[in-house]
Order: C-alpha cells, then sequence, then structure tokens
C-alpha cells in the first residue's frame, strides 16, 4: 500500500515539475503571455506545492504515513493561498493597494509557508534568519540605542510582504521566476543530451600527458559544470564522484582530493559567461545588464582558477607525481571529439553571443535550449544514421529535472524576499548600514573587513544564492554609503556568499566532498579554505584596483591582469610552500606579502612585491640539484 502511494505521488510530483517548466518555457516564448506579478505568485505557488511533496519534516520520517498527510496538508494550503492571491492580485493592483483583512491573513499563512519551505529544503539556519528579521519590527520599540524602531503589528507585516512587490513577491522570486528556471532547465538540458561526458572527454585530454592530470581534469571539467548547476554542494555531488576518487588514485590524499573539488566547485559560480543564480539576481536588484556582470567578473574568475591550478599542478612537484604515460591503442583525434561535441559547443557559444549582443539571458537560454534540439537531431543523423526515438521522452525529463532543481532556490528567493520587506518597511537596513559606519569609524577598509567577517558568518550553511540575497539587503547598502561604487559592492559581497561554502566552521561544499573523498569534515574544510584564499583576498583587491572589474585604461587592466597573476603564483606557492623546492615558515610568509603585492594595483607595490619573488627564486635550489 505504501509502495503504490508513494509511486502514485513520484508521478504526480513529475507532473507537475513538467507542467510549471513547460509553463515557463511558454511564457517565454510568448505563446502564453502573463504578467510579472501573476508569474512570480503562480511560481512559487507551485514550488511551495513542489517542496511539501518532495521533502519530509524531518528525514527521519521520510515515508511515514502521518508526515505525508501532514505535507499534503500543506501542499493544499500553498495552492489555495497561491490560487486566492492569483485572483485578488489585479483587484489590489487596479485599487491602489487597498486590500482586504482575509488578505493579511491569507499573506501570514503564505509567510508561514514558506519559513517551512526554507527550513525543509535550504536549512534550518535560513528559516532561523528569516524568523529573525519577521520578528524585529515587533521587538524594534523595546530594543535599545540604534537599533530602536516604531513597530508593526504582524497583520500590517504580514499585508506589505504579500501585497506589494517588496517583499515575498519581490525581485529575488521574480529571477527564479524568469532567469533562474530557464538556465537550470538549461543545464537539465546538457546533462540530459551528454553535455557531461563530453566536458569530461575534453577536459581529460586537454590535461592528458601533464602532472596531475586527474587534478587538472577536475578543475576544468568541474569549472564547466559549476557555471550551469549553480549549486557548489550540488556540483561537487554530480562531478566529485568522478574527480575525487580519479585524484585519489594519482596519489592525492582524501583531504586534498576533497579539498580541490570543493574549490572548484564553488568557483564554478564566479566563472563567466554563466556564473550561477546569485550573478542574475545581482543585475537584476543594481539594475544593470547582465553583461556587466559578466565582464567584471572575467579577471577575479581567472585569478581564481589560475591559483587552484598552479596548486595542484605545484602539489604535484611536491609529492613527485609525474605524468601518466599515454594509454595503449587508438586515440580518438581532438578535432575529431570537438565535432562530435559540436552539438554542445554551438547553443553554448550561442547562448554567450547572444548575451554579449544584448539578449535577455532568459530568452537566450530559451533560444540556445531549441538550438540544443536542433543540433541534436542533426548529430544524431550524421554520427549514428538514426533519428532519436527518444528524443521526446529526453526533453520531458530536462524540463522536469531543471524544474525540480529550481525548488530549494525558489524558496530561498521567497524567504530573502522577507528578510528585504522587512528591512524595507522597518528602515533596519539603514540602521545597519549606520552601525558599520560607526564601528568601523567611517574607515573604508575596516568598513570592508567589517562587512567580511558579517558575510562569511551570515553566509555559513547557506547555498550562495541565499546568501547572497541576505547580504545584498543587508550590508552591501553600508558599503556603498561609504562611497563604494554600486557593482563593487554588490560583487564584494558576492564573492563571500560564494566561499561561505568552503569556509569553515559550516562550509556545505566541504561536507559534501568529505563525504565522497572518505575523509575528515574538518581536514577537507580547513584545506579548501587554504586552496581557495585568493578568492578571500581579490574582493579587496578590486576595491583598491577596479582595473580588476575591467575598469579604467586598457594599460591599467592589462597591468592589472599581469600583476595580478604573478600575484597568485606566489599566493599558490605560500599555500603549498613549494616553488623550486620545498619552503620553511618565513619563506613562506614573505610569498605571501609578495602576492599581496602583486594583486595591490600600485606601482610601489607591485615593484616590492616582484623583488620578494625574484630574490627567493634566486635563493631557492631546484629540488635535482638538492638531491644530487
Amino acid at each position: 500500500m505504501t509502495e503504490k502511494i508513494n509511486r502514485t505521488l513520484d508521478w504526480t510530483t513529475a507532473l507537475i515539475a513538467f507542467s510549471v517548466g513547460a509553463y515557463h518555457l511558454l511564457n517565454v516564448s510568448g505563446i502564453i503571455v502573463r504578467s510579472t506579478l501573476e508569474v512570480r505568485i503562480f511560481h512559487l505557488m507551485m514550488m511551495l506545492v513542489l517542496m511539501f511533496l518532495t521533502k519530509p519534516t524531518l528525514k527521519r520520517f521520510e515515508n511515514n504515513i502521518v508526515d505525508r498527510l501532514a505535507s499534503l496538508m500543506l501542499v493544499g494550503a500553498a495552492a489555495a493561498s497561491g490560487f486566492y492571491m492569483l485572483g485578488r492580485w489585479k483587484d489590489i493592483a487596479m485599487s491602489g493597494g487597498l486590500t482586504e483583512p482575509l488578505d493579511a491573513w491569507v499573506g501570514l499563512g503564505i509567510i508561514v509557508l514558506v519559513l517551512e519551505g526554507a527550513r525543509r529544503g535550504v536549512g534550518l539556519v535560513l528559516a532561523l534568519i528569516c524568523t529573525t528579521f519577521f520578528i524585529y519590527p515587533f521587538i524594534s520599540p523595546y530594543l535599545p540605542g540604534v537599533l530602536e524602531g516604531r513597530g508593526y503589528g504582524v497583520l500590517r507585516l504580514s499585508e506589505f510582504l504579500t501585497t506589494t512587490s517588496q517583499g515575498v513577491y519581490g525581485i529575488p522570486i521574480g529571477v527564479s521566476a524568469s532567469y533562474i528556471i530557464l538556465f537550470t532547465i538549461y543545464g537539465s538540458f546538457l546533462s540530459t543530451f551528454g553535455a557531461g561526458d563530453f566536458f569530461f572527454k575534453l577536459s581529460e585530454r586537454l590535461t592528458r600527458g601533464t602532472r596531475a592530470a586527474a587534478a587538472k581534469t577536475a578543475v576544468i571539467f568541474s569549472t564547466l559544470l559549476g557555471m550551469i548547476s549553480g549549486s557548489a554542494a550540488g556540483n561537487v555531488a554530480v562531478t566529485g564522484t568522478l574527480t575525487i576518487p580519479m585524484m585519489k588514485r594519482e596519489g592525492y590524499a582524501p583531504h586534498q582530493a576533497g579539498a580541490i573539488e570543493a574549490v572548484v566547485s564553488t568557483g564554478g559560480q564566479i566563472m563567466p559567461p554563466v556564473m550561477g543564480a546569485a550573478a542574475f539576481i545581482m543585475a537584476e536588484i543594481i539594475g544593470t545588464e547582465y553583461r556587466n556582470i559578466m565582464v567584471a567578473g572575467i579577471i577575479p574568475a581567472l585569478l581564481f582558477f589560475s591559483t587552484i591550478f598552479m596548486v595542484v599542478h605545484l602539489q604535484a612537484l611536491n609529492k613527485g607525481i609525474e605524468p601518466k604515460t599515454r594509454p595503449a591503442g587508438p586515440d580518438e583525434p581532438m578535432w575529431k571529439l570537438l565535432l562530435r561535441g559540436g552539438q554542445f559547443i554551438i547553443p553554448f557559444v550561442l547562448l554567450v553571443g547572444l548575451m554579449v549582443y544584448g539578449y535577455s539571458p532568459f530568452k537566450a537560454s530559451y533560444i540556445s535550449i531549441l538550438v540544443l534540439l536542433g543540433c541534436h537531431i542533426v548529430w544524431t543523423i550524421a554520427y549514428e544514421r538514426r533519428l532519436d526515438k527518444e528524443i521526446f521522452q529526453k526533453t520531458a525529463r530536462a524540463i522536469t529535472k531543471g524544474s525540480m532543481a529550481v525548488i530549494p532556490i525558489a524558496i530561498a528567493c521567497a524567504a530573502a524576499g522577507i528578510i528585504a520587506g522587512t528591512i524595507g518597511i522597518s528602515g533596519l537596513g539603514a540602521k545597519i548600514s549606520a552601525l558599520i559606519i560607526d564601528i568601523s569609524g567611517g574607515v573604508p577598509f575596516f568598513a570592508l573587513l567589517l562587512t567580511m567577517v558579517t558575510a562569511i558568518i551570515l553566509g555559513m550553511g547557506l547555498p550562495t544564492t541565499a546568501a547572497y540575497l541576505i547580504l545584498a539587503t543587508v550590508v552591501a547598502p553600508s558599503l556603498v554609503e561609504l562611497g563604494v561604487p554600486l557593482l563593487t559592492a554588490h560583487m564584494f559581497v558576492f564573492f563571500y556568499g560564494c566561499v561561505s561554502t568552503i569556509t569553515p566552521p559550516v562550509a556545505l561544499a566541504s561536507y559534501v566532498a568529505a563525504g565522497i573523498a572518505d575523509a575528515d569534515i574538518n581536514r577537507v574544510g580547513w584545506t579548501a579554505f587554504f586552496y581557495g584564499i585568493t578568492s578571500y583576498i581579490l574582493p579587496f583587491m578590486f576595491f583598491f584596483g577596479p582595473a580588476l572589474l575591467m575598469k579604467g585604461e586598457w594599460q591599467d587592466i592589462c597591468l592589472a591582469v599581469i600583476s595580478g597573476f604573478i600575484g597568485v603564483f606566489c599566493i599558490a606557492t605560500c599555500v603549498v610552500g613549494y616553488m623550486r623546492n620545498r619552503m620553511v615558515l618565513w619563506q613562506r610568509i614573505l610569498m605571501f606579502v609578495a602576492g599581496l603585492g602583486l594583486m595591490h594595483q600600485g606601482w610601489l607595490t607591485n615593484v616590492i612585491g616582484l623583488a620578494i619573488l625574484v630574490g627567493l627564486w634566486m635563493l631557492t635550489k631546484p629540488k635535482e640539484q638538492v638531491a644530487a
């Protein structure tokens, strides 16, 4: 009986997920035309329904009949409240915002559902953070100092958060309903039609015959998939099962293999052209085209991945890992591999080109999906001399998987809307900004340092999207108030929202990697922290040197790139403790100082950093000479 119920629920869930994905595809195509707010309400309603259908109250209650019944009641509540709002939003809008008492009560129910959905799908941390912000207006009259406020009643607050576009149905859920779901479906299409296998083969071929080939394959492969997945922990779970065992067989210790995978999976979210869900939200919040976010992220992303590439190479030299011999037997030429992978390369290049040309990301992803389907048909006929009879099943499966993947992101966006709306109505944002400015004494460096600590703490235990949404709402305005450019301020907190997934003691990506590598969680976490140390430094550097964000004259940008790459080499040698030979502590400290000097955009610091590097290079004897 239980098995039959579970099977029925699974089919129902899959059908709903497919319907949601198809609805959004038809909406972006223009076949279905709905207003922005209507799409947002429908999107959140269906995401809540899917959340309660797929996630139990607690893990230990999974498949429990009582838990199933309770979840079905929540499904009914989510559907009922969603349809109520779909029927009311136009009347509220046409009346200039006039509401009825029932609107506030239904709104309160939606808030409770979002908080429960966030607890189930994202984690208790996000639910508690949202609840803390939600109750602030009730207790603000009784708080001391700068945190004191006028206070609001629960119904007034719930009405504001659910009947305006500044709360639950604000920008974050709007981005989820337009950009994010289209890109998750696009990523699912790539995965379903075999892009993962192609990317892995391509990565393996590009690194074959080099030292640490498995680790370098992991860097390239995880980066390619991490760009599209938007979830560091999710990417580790997908790619780590392939890459981590490869690195262990090559000679890396389990904690090192896990750390490398955690870092590169995290870095996929900062690599243009597709930088994950948070980057799309950033473009909407600051009111700029997404291509400007892409351009600003190019140099920091290249510096980040250069660091981890150098780390794995130096680690291989340190451990004495030699290049593996070429496998016996005929090898497919590179041009044939690229030609076979053309069905994935063409849509991806088109996606980037359309976004650079000025197309909206969701329109570009929709066109790219259609081109991917067309390319698959042509390639199947050309190479396999047949028609793919399963193309419709694969398409349905891709749409369903893509819709399912966006569930926790959508719930996190709605939860962040609660925080943003509460800050907006209570004026808490200005108070937090004033507090940061007051503590820092108005000195930008100390304000940045305080913001970094706040960002990492608030981001711990949260996926990147949720972390960035909270940080963009709570701490980014304080930097803007100090005179930091809007894009720079948001890129600053965006980076720390990303690296919070590898920052101990709560590091989600490292936890997943540790499980796959069968290594100690804490050891993997701290190793990943040191391997990814560049990402903690870069935000400060592009604040003091805007050329790292592609701002300024071309000669300044070129100098930033050159000195930056030399600087991250110094950082990598410090992390590994190896340059031409093993380094002692004082040499590693000096190399770290040299790296900071070279990454900082200034002639004096660059000269000092370069002098330290040259001096240590000349003082260090090669490993071969020492052995002789």
